[in-house]
């Protein structure tokens, strides 16, 4: 993701061990729930843990016995957006690859966008404004290094692609990840109200001049 992460301690981000019975896992759902339009309307400063339990209609006792803290629940937002991303990308290849290039890039660029444009702005705070665990960065760079090999092999199959190489697969990674957060959740982006679509085929058309200049 775009920004600078703020690294924090470790115990900050530990959360409490996951509930089984159904009412507890129901309970902490609406506890997330709450929390994601709290750092949506206020941010990550003045998203606490009492405005999360109000929102949620828990006491602050409640919450606490799910999350220790404000940033303990942050990451569990952190590792839902990462596990939606994951889900979303799976579903759209579950039927194969396209087996145009620019299809293919396509279907990788939808699946970042659509995966952004729910709530622009919580992203913005779970990316930009709140600190980062260390385990959650180091998850972040192991999905970019799987991603980019995924990315590789699939241009190796494409022989109108220059040159196919790692760093081909790295800047075609990097694009996506940086065009879509800066053009779908920038403030900017969201006063004005980005036309998806757009943004969509000017990456692609990006992300193709770029792989197979030849064709252009």
């Amino acid at each position: 993701m775009p920004g600078r992460p703020t690294i924090a301690p470790t115990d900050r981000f530990r959360q409490r061990k996951q509930p089984k019975q159904e009412r507890a896992a129901e309970t902490r759902q609406r506890i997330l729930d709450a929390a994601a339009r709290v750092f949506s309307e206020h941010g990550y400063a003045a998203g606490t843990t009492n405005r999360i339990a109000e929102r949620a209609g828990v006491s602050i006792g409640s919450l606490y016995q799910y999350f220790p803290n404000k940033d303990a629940v942050l990451r569990a937002l952190m590792d839902a957006h990462v596990d939606a991303g994951v889900r979303l990308l799976t579903e759209r290849l579950s039927d194969g690859l396209p087996e145009r290039l620019e299809d293919t890039l396509r279907l990788f660029v939808r699946a970042a966008i659509d995966n952004h444009r729910d709530d622009p702005r919580l992203h913005r705070v779970l990316f930009e404004e709140a600190p980062r665990a260390p385990a959650f960065l180091a998850r972040l760079r192991g999905m970019e290094q799987f991603t980019v090999e995924a990315v590789g092999r699939v241009l190796e199959r494409h022989p109108e692609v220059r040159a196919s190489s790692r760093l081909n697969a790295q800047v075609v990674v990097a694009t996506v990840d940086s065009l879509v957060h800066r053009l779908v959740t920038s403030e900017a982006a969201a006063a004005e109200g980005p036309d998806f679509q757009q943004v969509e085929d000017e990456i692609v058309t990006l992300l193709s001049g770029y792989l197979s200049p030849q064709v252009q």
